[in-house]
């Protein structure tokens, strides 16, 4: 057996599998569990009870997260004109047009979020294939195409920790909500950020027990079992 996998069975042991645990627990047993040397990401996965395959019952939103999520985040704006200057007054690492198109063309992928402004979106959108893969692509629904007067708020927002979740082909959403040496009230404040999100966001389709269970986990951590009764409770509380 190797060494990583018996620091993955002692961290195991520290979870009881048969049991679904408060928010409070399991973010504070997740920190526990977190074996390796560098600093994992506490990871929140939901099981939602839809079907991706049918328009009313898609699910897709933002949230920001109050403490961030650990990481400097590299912001890259597509933009012309008198935006590019708001854009870098803001602090985007990267801004421009059809230069940043050719580069990211060629394989260039060194930002963690994109922003784009209408007027570069019929030039933005033949790079669908590589940004869409890596959930980068700017998008009106998620709140990353703007008008320039709202770069500020924009580039700001996603500084600060704003996350995109979307329900993946099996109906799971997986989302990270921080990092494990974050003090327990900095991450029950992102869980509870992105958990009104998710809630926010039921689509009309949606039928039943929405959230059919969660799971809290770092990294390279075990699953923690949520109880999402209490999960739903929690958010609604804060």
């Amino acid at each position: 057996m190797t060494k990583q996998g018996k620091k993955y069975q002692d961290a195991s042991k520290l979870v009881d599998k048969d049991k679904f645990y408060a928010p409070e627990e399991a973010l504070d047993l997740a920190k526990k569990a977190a074996y390796t040397k560098f600093d994992e990401t506490v990871e929140l996965h939901l099981r939602m009870n839809l079907d991706p395959r049918h328009a009313d019952q898609q699910l897709r939103g933002v949230a920001l997260l109050p403490n961030g999520l650990g990481k400097k985040v590299r912001i890259l704006v597509f933009t012309q004109g008198e935006a590019v200057k708001i854009a870098e007054d803001e602090g985007a690492d990267y801004v421009g047009d059809d230069e940043l198109i050719k580069k990211i063309e060629g394989g260039w992928l060194e930002f963690d979020v994109a922003i784009a402004t209408p007027d570069m979106m019929a030039k933005v959108s033949k790079l669908g294939r590589i940004l869409g893969r890596k959930g980068l692509m700017p998008n009106p629904k998620s709140g990353t195409v703007s008008p320039p007067q709202n770069l500020p708020r924009v580039i700001g927002d996603a500084r600060k920790g704003r996350v995109e979740f979307k329900l993946d082909k099996t109906a799971i959403v997986h989302v990270p909500i921080g990092k494990a040496s974050f003090e327990d009230s900095k991450l029950l404040e992102n869980f509870n950020a992105l958990m009104e999100a998710v809630v926010k966001g039921k689509p009309s389709g949606a039928k039943g027990q929405y959230i059919k269970s969660a799971t809290i986990a770092t990294t390279m951590g075990p699953g923690i079992g949520l109880d999402v009764q209490a999960a739903l409770s929690f958010s609604a509380s804060q």
